[in-house]
């Protein structure tokens, strides 16, 4: 492992149900280090652990990921991938208007797209069945489906969200993710044309496949058990 390697580290879970696997927001940050060839390795924590005192001095909120850059510790999904951004033109246009936009689209992402796909998310996996999860879901559905009618009408022409790929798709492409349980993107062309698009990247499909080979790794029985 070199210096660089080593300087660069990314903690997640040791393990997560299948459900989520695919979705823990550690994807998002291994997708922009493999956009901008950055390397790392990983760290991992249990469930206990993430309430334990050291690491809530990390997180604390008690969540991943959290990320280490040097001496520059960080938390928060969006945070780090703009971090990551801001060190690579493949992720970070130059100009100012190009940064600006990217940034917008950033915050766009976490706070006008992902608080409108959770709610429905948590109904659909957590809760289908019960009484008050059914009373709220179809007002949950027809604000998600307004927003995802505004993003499709955005795309109509465009290959990313701005002029280039940038961080701000990555956070937008994983935030979709969310809705892999249902056909809502695919309603809509030019946003399904999109998120194919961003997934069909080498640096997201290999960010996806690490993540789900590390969970399954983790998963799969002890070849050698010491008794």
């Amino acid at each position: 492992m070199t210096s660089d390697e080593c300087s660069r580290s990314l903690t997640t879970l040791r393990w997560v149900p299948d459900m989520v696997s695919g979705l823990v927001r550690d994807i998002r940050v291994r997708w922009a280090l493999e956009e901008a060839g950055l390397p790392y390795r990983i760290e991992t924590v249990d469930f206990g652990e993430k309430d334990l005192p050291a690491y809530r001095i990390l997180q604390p909120f008690g969540q991943v990921p959290v990320y280490r850059d040097g001496d520059v510790t960080m938390f928060e999904s969006g945070a780090i991938v703009h971090h990551i951004a801001m060190q690579s033109a493949n992720l970070m246009p130059n100009d100012a208007q190009g940064r600006a936009h990217t940034l917008e689209w950033m915050f766009a992402a976490l706070n006008s797209i992902e608080p409108v796909v959770v709610p429905l998310a948590e109904i659909d996996l957590f809760e289908p069945d019960a009484g008050w999860a059914q009373a709220q879901r179809p007002a949950v559905l027809t604000r998600l489906e307004s927003k995802l009618a505004d993003l499709d009408r955005v795309l109509a022409g465009r290959a990313y969200l701005i002029s280039q790929f940038t961080g701000a798709d990555i956070l937008m492409a994983t935030v979709l993710n969310i809705l892999r349980h249902t056909t809502l993107v695919a309603q809509y062309p030019h946003l399904a044309a999109y998120h194919r698009r961003c997934l069909a990247r080498p640096a997201a499909q290999k960010a996806a496949a690490d993540q789900l080979a590390f969970f399954a790794a983790a998963a799969a029985p002890d070849p050698d058990p010491v008794h």
